[in-house]
């Protein structure tokens, strides 16, 4: 895990030592996600390239980056782990003399043998950037899920990318303005969809995209996407079981290959348990386990993390959260956020626990509820289409249904299904969107009235692939929420989340559920097998033998914090704070923002925490960077 960094194409001559102090910038900006070694390799006007390397395959000094084929020329800047790279050295053996152990050579190797081709015999979690010294190109990857990510922007002919925004904007290459576009899509969804970032100008490459720079030539392809990798399973329902066990136990098995000490994140629900169990059974060597616990019992999971550590006899650590000392990490989270989200100090305050205990790479189950239908919106989403026979009413008769019982409820939920009501479709492209928003399209009126107008992303993207493309909507209905999941919720908010709060501790998250083979399989499989009775059934009947009952039948609680007492107590001078650096953002209605949380304060329903606290990230972000 590390960070990479570079600029493509220097005007001149002249402008090379400019470009060189703008890298040293940039390369230092991300200093905190690789603090072992540093390096910067230059090739005049053409390219130059920076890293910052945290040690976690082949720690010695012959594994630090830029790393430079000196035989051909060719260079690689490398952010993640590629877990087969093991296998892949012994296929590339008779093409390539390894002077190193690191997954790193690997990759560059395989690059060169193989070509663009490459990209398919990777299983990991990366982004890179390859320089092709005989082709004078410049090649840029991210991994299949968008679990790794790369930054970009075009600045006076000259290409700027990195693993972070913040690094961008140490360039002083880039304007520290805000994107009203990308602004009204954080309003609808606590975050931004790529390609789009907050920064006007800056992008974000896309999952499973590449990026070609050849002299003025920029190409960017898909070379990778979950909806094309699946389709539609009959095979028996034995047999799928059978297939989901053994491929998740290999993608565990597969993440635990490291130099360092490792462990494992441990909420005690479905998903972390079954990952700490697999990873029980491929050593003999004591886990480590970490899990987050509160004084509120309504929030606490350690009877269940207990459980588990018992279970697998796991070295357990158990972080108490109150609110007095997140209230004293929360301006250090806030200013580890590369990027705005509405989530993400849990994984910070988490991160930074387990760093502290001397863990350098830690696994996680996020995924499984995205693979798995394991939150309330694969229910809903089916629901509505169970639903759709309402579509034969009038639509006034409908809309005046919607809003009689939206009335009535007086809930953003409520006010969700009011606007789905109001539709003329029941499928997924048309219902999850709403069904994810957090700000509805009334309240973005109202905080961004001159751009209200701005197209879904979401609904865009579901058009997109669900609809226009059609391989999306040959997949069984469950496996479209899924899809949706994948590119929205997880994709750009938890993803980037624990991406930029991981890394701020110099810490390594794994992700095994997202797999590329494991999200293939479970995409293929029909609704009838993934959901016959409860969520997730079909990963707990995967792993009969692992999980105890009370894991499999316990209430879903997720990975969350008591935002909403915190909110209205030990942190209403805080959220006051962050609210009052939108004052002057000239997108937002800053007397709309006021209403928001004078509404909040006083226990309207409407405005839940989660709204709230996006607003709030949003103004400490934004003031951090300096972006007006």
């Amino acid at each position: 895990m590390c960070g990479i960094s570079g600029i493509y194409g220097i005007e001149s001559r002249d402008k090379f030592p400019e470009a060189c102090a703008a890298l040293d910038r940039m390369t230092k900006a991300i200093a905190h996600r690789g603090p072992d070694a540093t390096g910067v390799w230059t090739k005049e006007e053409e390219v130059m390239l920076g890293h910052r390397r945290l040690s976690i395959i082949d720690t010695r000094e012959v594994s630090n980056q830029p790393f430079i084929d000196e035989g051909t020329g060719d260079v690689i800047v490398f952010n993640g782990e590629v877990y087969n790279y093991r296998e892949l050295r012994e296929q590339l053996k008779g093409d390539f003399d390894f002077k190193t152990d690191c997954d790193t050579e690997v990759v560059l190797a395989a690059l060169q043998v193989w070509g663009r081709a490459a990209l398919n015999e990777f299983n990991g979690m990366f982004a890179f950037a390859y320089w092709n010294h005989a082709e004078r190109e410049l090649f840029i990857a991210r991994d299949r899920m968008g679990i790794k990510p790369v930054y970009y922007t075009s600045v006076n002919g000259s290409v700027l990318f990195s693993s972070e925004v913040r690094s961008l904007l140490a360039s002083d290459w880039v304007k520290r303005r805000h994107d009203p576009i990308a602004l009204v899509d954080y309003l609808r969804y606590q975050t931004v969809h790529a390609p789009r970032t907050m920064v006007q100008g800056v992008k974000l490459l896309e999952p499973g995209h590449w990026m070609r720079l050849n002299g003025e030539e920029m190409e960017i392809q898909c070379w990778w996407d979950a909806a094309s990798s699946a389709s539609p399973s009959s095979a028996p329902r034995a047999e799928q079981l059978k297939l989901i066990r053994s491929t998740l136990r290999d993608a565990v098995s597969l993440r635990m290959r490291s130099d360092v000490p490792l462990g494992a994140f441990l909420s005690g629900g479905i998903d972390s348990s079954a990952i700490v169990g697999l990873m029980k059974e491929s050593t003999d060597q004591q886990i480590s386990t970490f899990s987050v616990t509160f004084n509120e019992g309504e929030f606490d999971e350690s009877r269940y993390s207990r459980m588990i550590a018992k279970r697998f006899n796991t070295d357990h650590h158990e972080i108490r959260l109150t609110p007095d000392a997140f209230l004293s990490e929360v301006p250090a989270a806030l200013e580890a956020m590369d990027h705005p989200s509405g989530d993400g100090p849990n994984t910070y305050v988490v991160s930074q626990a387990t760093k502290h205990a001397g863990i350098t790479v830690a696994l996680s189950g996020l995924g499984g509820d995205e693979l798995f239908a394991g939150y309330p919106v694969f229910q809903r989403s089916q629901a509505l289409w169970d639903q759709r026979w309402l579509g034969s009413w009038p639509r006034g008769l409908r809309r005046l249904a919607g809003e009689a019982f939206a009335a009535y409820k007086r809930d953003g939920s409520a006010y969700k299904k009011a606007d789905i009501l109001a539709g003329d479709y029941f499928d997924v492209a048309h219902t999850y969107p709403l069904s994810r928003q957090v700000f509805l399209e009334r309240d973005v009126r109202r905080l961004a009235p001159q751009h209200a107008n701005t197209p879904n992303a979401v609904f865009q993207w579901l058009q997109l692939s669900l609809i226009n493309s059609g391989t999306g909507e040959r997949l069984p209905r469950l496996s479209q929420v899924s899809l949706a999941e994948m590119w929205t919720y997880m994709g750009h908010t938890l993803l980037r989340d624990t991406d930029q709060m991981s890394m701020a501790h110099a810490l390594e998250v794994r992700v095994p559920f997202l797999d590329h083979r494991l999200v293939s399989l479970a995409l293929s499989i029909g609704d009838e097998d993934k959901w016959p009775h409860s969520p997730k059934q079909l990963l707990t009947d995967a792993l009969p033998d692992l999980l105890p009952p009370e894991i499999i039948h316990r209430p879903k609680m997720g990975f969350t914090l008591p935002w909403e007492q915190w909110m209205r107590t030990s942190l209403k001078p805080l959220c006051v704070k962050g609210l009052g650096f939108l004052a002057n953002v000239d997108t937002l209605s800053n007397a709309q923002v006021n209403r928001v949380w004078d509404a909040f304060v006083a226990g309207d329903p409407r405005w839940t925490f989660s709204r709230v606290w996006s607003l709030v990230v949003l103004g400490f972000w934004m003031e951090h960077n300096g972006i007006s």
